[in-house]
């Protein structure tokens, strides 16, 4: 038996596809361990039995962690490390490091964004993976942004030599050990990075909690049915986005049923509508096994987990890794962008016919479905952890 010690930011899209390949480890006879400053999220997500170690640090929704809705581009670049991401590393590092010593794992996995997770193990001379949740890394997302690429590398490089080995030279947010990507290839684009220790997985779906409840006799077979989302941490900023998606599904009601995730509750909810279903929360994956098409923020995990149903989209990029992933689903062929903060109820209402009725769209997003469950998922993450820790023995 091994020990994985998972480190973890407390943001859902990047907990969820850890929570399939955890499973599978302790499916196999392992101890898997949790280190993240919210336990209970965790918990929700990989269920109430687990075990988790604490790591102080800012929760989004805190007063000290919030982020003005309207800011884009390089100033919410800047916003997320410099107000998030430094800081959460910076908190959580003492707590990853007892969670080492109750744990004693024979590899500690990172997530990405968790800078603590590779830091402290780097310093405890311990394997450590990389999860990598989003593929913007990847693919060019700091093109035409040197000076912040530059003031990145200055900041981790302060970072180590605070809480990691100041002798170190492995950027914390790829490990030169093992880099597990949750996507292929075929998504992120030729300019995919490749080498032996880099395993392009796919998403990872498997061992999730149950959703919330959902109405499925709502659900009309003889229409199209279209989910409209924009993921768990932009309640703030999507209200006029969600009113003019409903605005444009309203105009198509003779030919598509739609579902809105509205955690904000910013739109009017009406008693037994029979077109617009509006919701604070979904039951995500198998809502889709049942969707044509899918509107969201190009959210790394909305993305991947609509393209493993082979379901087109239309992109509405806000913030952060956004614009890099809509890219990659614009560039494979597999949806359209439109603009989050100008579009109107027209121009969405068209690129959603376009993706409805074009068999390109349709085609491509298939073709990365295929690649996806081709590349095996929590399984084949959970087998390469296991193959680093009885390397490391």
């Amino acid at each position: 038996m091994s020990g994985f010690l998972f480190v973890v930011p407390p943001l859902t899209g990047h907990v969820n596809p850890a929570v399939g390949v955890a499973a599978r480890l302790a499916g196999h006879g392992h101890r898997v361990a949790w280190a993240c400053a919210d336990p209970a999220l965790v918990r929700r997500l990989a269920g109430a039995d687990a075990e988790v170690f604490a790591c102080a640090g800012p929760v989004p929704g805190a007063p000290d962690a919030a982020r003005p809705p309207d800011l884009r581009g390089a100033e919410a670049l800047r916003f997320l490390w410099e107000w998030y991401l430094l800081p959460l590393a910076d908190a959580m590092a003492p707590g990853v490091a007892a969670a080492v010593a109750a744990v004693r794992p024979d590899v500690v996995v990172a997530d990405q964004q968790a800078f603590a997770g590779a830091l402290v193990a780097e310093r405890l001379r311990l394997p450590w993976a990389t999860s990598a949740t989003t593929s913007a890394e990847f693919s060019g997302a700091y093109d035409g942004l040197p000076k912040v690429a530059d003031w990145l590398r200055e900041r981790l490089a302060e970072l180590r030599a605070r809480v990691g080995d100041p002798a170190g030279t492995a950027d914390p947010r790829f490990s030169p050990h093992l880099l597990l990507a949750f996507t292929t290839p075929e998504l992120v684009g030729p300019q995919a990075p490749l080498a032996p220790h880099i395993h392009y997985v796919g998403p990872s779906l498997a061992g999730r909690q149950t959703g919330p409840d959902f109405p499925w006799e709502w659900l009309d077979h003889g229409r199209a049915k279209v989910l409209v989302t924009l993921g768990t941490a932009n309640a703030d900023a999507g209200g006029r986005f969600l009113a003019e998606s409903l605005a444009a599904l309203r105009g198509r009601a003779d030919r598509i049923q739609a579902v809105i995730a509205d955690p904000g509750g910013t739109l009017p909810v009406t008693a037994d509508d029979k077109d617009v279903l509006v919701l604070p929360s979904v039951p995500q994956l198998p809502l889709l096994e049942r969707m044509d098409a899918v509107v969201c923020h190009a959210g790394h995990n909305t993305v991947c987990e609509a393209l493993w149903h082979g379901i087109p989209l239309v992109v509405a990029p806000i913030r952060d890794d956004q614009p890099v992933v809509a890219g990659q689903v614009v560039d494979s062929g597999a949806g359209l962008r439109v603009r989050f903060g100008r579009v109107t109820a027209a121009r969405l209402g068209e690129a959603l016919d376009t993706v409805l009725h074009d068999p390109a769209h349709r085609a491509a997003a298939a073709r990365i479905r295929a690649a996806f469950r081709a590349a095996g998922g929590a399984q084949a993450a959970a087998a390469h952890l296991q193959r680093l820790a009885a390397e490391s023995r």
